[in-house]
């Protein structure tokens, strides 16, 4: 392990995540297949990913609870979770009502092209929500990981925030100061969701039902 990766972890992060980037552009422009920026994507978001899966992984789940809350802020925080929920599933049943119609007319109305047709929307669904899930993780770790260690690239330890467990990689200090370095919550952002939004471009899911 070299002593630069070791003094910028954070720098060498961003490097390694605009290189692949780069990689990926350049496939677009050039036409490649769609199959090929697949390893350009995992191997883009993998660094900062395997970092916050370690620090996440060693730090006690007593961590997740603010260091300085009040009471008014808990109870606004479910407030606002309670109308997100009820706006989420007005939307829902919206969007199934919608559905359900452009089925029914796309299989004119004939139960077995109705189930066939629903079968194929769910299948052609499944990596769109996985792809939403997976964006909504990685938007939950990055915001863990700015009230754990901060924004910066060697964080220092302030009032009303948490610090990574001495206990992760003590023996190895190199190590854990590259580890926390890459387990940044702005790298995450860019690599894992940018993972994401990039699954979208390039997966080009067709749900159109009627033609």
């Amino acid at each position: 392990m070299t002593a630069w990766l070791v003094r910028h972890p954070l720098n060498a992060g961003w490097l390694w995540v605009g290189f692949w980037f780069a990689v990926i552009l350049a496939q677009e422009l050039v036409g490649a297949p769609t199959w090929s920026r697949w390893p350009a994507i995992v191997l883009a978001a993998l660094p900062t990913l395997t970092a916050t899966l370690f620090v996440l992984a060693a730090t006690p789940r007593s961590h997740l609870q603010p260091v300085r809350e009040s009471v008014l802020a808990h109870f606004v925080v479910r407030f606002l979770a309670l109308i997100a929920a009820f706006i989420v599933w007005g939307v829902s049943l919206a969007l199934g009502a919608s559905i359900e119609a452009a089925i029914q007319e796309a299989g004119d109305h004939e139960e077995r092209a109705v189930t066939g047709l629903g079968f194929t929307l769910l299948l052609a669904l499944v990596p769109v929500v996985v792809a939403v899930l997976w964006l909504a993780l990685v938007v939950r770790c990055a915001w863990f990981l700015r009230r754990l260690r901060g924004w910066r690239q060697v964080p220092t330890r302030t009032s009303g925030q948490r610090d990574v467990p001495a206990e992760f990689l003590q023996g190895r200090p190199g190590l854990r100061t590259l580890a926390i370095g890459l387990a940044h919550p702005g790298l995450l952002l860019v690599g894992g969701a940018g993972s994401s939004l990039l699954v979208f471009t390039l997966g080009r899911v067709d749900l159109t039902l009627l033609t």
